[in-house]
């Protein structure tokens, strides 16, 4: 989702300088030199905010800063890779369990928040309310999108007195980790959470794809769980918009999973998830590739620490196994074999969606172009097929949608955060009392104050029909895609990898993960592999000691603005266009 440039600038104090001190100033302009006696009104607007030095003054300094926080970004993230990539969760916390050491390894690991800002947890903590456990998705980043800012699901839920435990995992994954054993060991830390409060069921957050390990979990446990919210997680993975959601198409228009399996092959095992994370920037580059950027320097005085702060978690890449990463692709994106009630992980226990009595919240957001309300509710009709089917399942489902915050707005936007995480755990008890049926969670903010409390706020579930939901899903087009992935892979296994694994090497694979473009565009601008970037830096000093910035009304300024938007929403148009010549070609091949 496109970053807004705030509104609120800073803006410089008038100078008056003389006309002699506008070369030096260009380099190191200096806040202290006033001309003592101007001679006129245009020596002494000369160098004002809106004079004619003004805006490159402004404009160089900002180039200067925002190279600088590119490499202050490029310092962090192999500081980052050099600490053990640990989660960036800005909460204190302590290790309960890890599954590295159980006899189905897995890399991860069960952790308890311990501290908010300065306050211990346990002083937070209303003993009459159940555990809450937040599970991260494992999509190329790291963990922590839950809790790496105070205004999140781990912030809120401590502030409303759930006790916090956080699903971690680890940079590298354990040998030939699978699917199953992950299943496993989640099984396990649920287990330990029940028994640390008895009485009480926990309540899983799912974000984004951990959004089916929590169902997962849930119905393989002994012990049942409370309430499941799932926030932008993709349970149908066929379902989307034709035309605004080409990711759920390229399985096939690459083939099918063949092409995971021989990259994971390439890295001697390991999937790398920065290849992932480009998926995700390319598919809407005008926000991820350009407005970013632009809006880092436009506004490079207040952007710096946001910005940081988030690349920290986004230029965070950890792996997966080859066999895990060919299971996901094969079994959920490719078979969609979750919804269809036809997935096997190896296991005695079936996994059947209508076996779940767990009452469910489904959050999702139409500016989610990533998990879509399609893939996130277009499962129901699929499962139960009609209303009085999930009524007779005695389910309680209800979801809530937004209208325009993007993927990453669900986890980690403040306004979010700050009203619909805390009306979703305050509305927890009226859920589970709910008479079994489909409904739609409706909050009503008068105040339009995210901080405030019932009554100044009212939610309210009005009942829906599994019937009306409409959402495209050419099923057959998408068999089709399964059977040729199968047959692509059974070939790619049987007469390609075997050879691939055998020249490949733990020195190539190291190679290829430190020469893949997201990583070279990030590193290459530190000082570590670029020493004229000490340049950078020195400069950075004397600017940030002697800032100008020019007036926000300057005409240069406007401009550009302009052209930013401009070049966003000629970005923009191209990516429309790829989009839609993709969805042509995917119909053409699958007859859809």
């Amino acid at each position: 989702m496109p970053v807004t440039i705030p509104a609120e600038r800073q803006q410089g104090a008038p100078l008056a300088q003389s006309e002699t001190a506008a070369l030096p100033a260009l380099l190191s302009p200096r806040a202290d030199m006033r001309d003592p006696a101007p001679s006129s009104q245009a020596a002494s607007t000369l160098f004002d905010p809106a004079g004619i030095w003004a805006y490159p003054i402004d404009a160089w300094q900002r180039s200067v800063l925002f190279w600088d926080v590119l490499r202050k970004r490029a310092n962090t993230m192999l500081e980052h890779e050099e600490a053990g990539m640990p989660p960036v969760l800005t909460f204190q916390y302590e290790m309960l369990l890890d599954a590295r050491r159980f006899e189905r390894p897995a890399n991860y690991a069960l952790l308890r928040i311990t501290t908010a800002d300065t306050e211990h947890s346990d002083a937070c903590v209303d003993d009459s309310k159940p555990p809450v456990i937040i599970m991260d998705p494992r999509a190329g980043h790291g963990p922590g999108i839950g809790g790496f800012k105070r205004e999140s699901e781990i912030g809120m839920a401590l502030h409303e007195g759930f006790p916090v435990y956080f699903v971690s995992f680890f940079p590298a994954p354990s040998p030939h980790q699978r699917l199953i054993d992950v299943l496993h060991a989640m099984h396990h830390f649920v287990d330990e959470v029940i028994a640390r409060h008895p009485g009480k069921k926990p309540v899983l957050y799912g974000n984004c794809q951990a959004g089916w390990a929590a169902m997962l979990v849930a119905i393989h446990c002994r012990a049942p769980v409370g309430p499941i919210v799932l926030n932008g997680s993709p349970l149908s993975y066929w379902a989307g918009e034709s035309g605004a959601n080409p990711m759920r198409l390229a399985g096939g228009l690459l083939g099918g999973s063949w092409l995971t399996h021989f990259v994971g092959d390439l890295g001697d095992g390991r999937f790398d998830g920065a290849w992932l994370v480009q998926n995700f920037e390319t598919l809407k580059p005008e926000a991820a590739i350009w407005d970013k950027y632009a809006s880092l320097y436009l506004d490079v005085d207040h952007e710096e620490k946001r910005f940081l702060e988030f690349e920290r978690w986004w230029n965070a890449w950890y792996s997966f196994s080859r066999e895990e990463m060919v299971e996901i692709v094969d079994h959920l994106f490719i078979g969609n074999e979750l919804e269809q009630g036809t997935l096997e992980l190896g296991d005695a226990v079936r996994i059947d969606l209508r076996s779940l009595k767990s009452p469910l919240v489904i959050f999702a957001s139409y500016g989610d172009n990533i998990t879509p309300p399609h893939q996130a509710l277009a499962w129901l009709k699929a499962v139960y097929k009609t209303t009085d089917a999930l009524k007779e399942a005695g389910q309680r489902i209800v979801f809530m949608t937004d209208p325009r915050v993007g993927h990453l707005g669900i986890f980690v936007s403040a306004s979010v955060a700050r009203l619909e995480h805390r009306a979703i755990l305050e509305s927890l008890d009226d859920v589970v009392n709910l008479p079994p049926g489909l409904y739609e969670m409706k909050i009503s903010n008068p105040t339009n104050d995210p901080d405030c409390r019932k009554p100044q706020y009212s939610v309210s579930f009005e009942e829906r029909r599994i019937e009306d939901l409409a959402f495209d899903n050419p099923r057959k087009a998408f068999e089709r895609v399964r059977q040729l992935s199968q047959a692509n892979e059974t070939l790619y296994s049987n007469f390609v990898s075997p050879w691939v694994q055998a020249m490949t090497t733990p020195w190539s694979a190291e190679l290829l993960r430190w020469l893949h473009p997201m990583r070279t565009s990030r590193y290459m601008l530190s000082e570590k592999f670029s020493p004229w970037m000490h340049v950078i830096a020195r400069l950075a000093d004397e600017v940030r000691a002697k800032r100008l910035p020019a007036a926000m009304d300057n005409p240069m300024r406007a401009a550009e603005r302009t052209l930013s938007e401009q070049m966003q929403a000629a970005i923009e148009m191209a990516r429309e266009t790829r989009d839609s010549a993709q969805e042509r070609a995917f119909r053409r091949l699958y007859d859809y």
